[in-house]
């Protein structure tokens, strides 16, 4: 299993818009709600809180929607 983002991993995923990326801000290990919506966590399946490097969106997503960017 690949190691588990932690916060302030940069990280990238895919948006409407197309590849997004920013850093994590929070890691919730219940369920959470957010925009209306349960985002479903656990200690073993976490939700990762990112905010988005050009905007001021953030976003909720597994890990396995989130791919680690390397730093420069």
């Amino acid at each position: 299993m690949a190691k588990p983002f932690k916060v302030g991993d940069h990280v990238s995923w895919n948006s409407e818009a197309g590849r997004v990326s920013g850093r994590i801000i929070k890691v919730h290990t219940a369920d959470v709600g957010y925009k209306g919506y349960t985002h479903h966590a656990s200690p073993d399946e976490p939700q990762y809180e990112i905010k988005s490097d050009k905007t001021d969106h953030v976003a909720l997503h597994k890990a396995s929607a989130l791919r680690r960017l390397t730093a420069k």
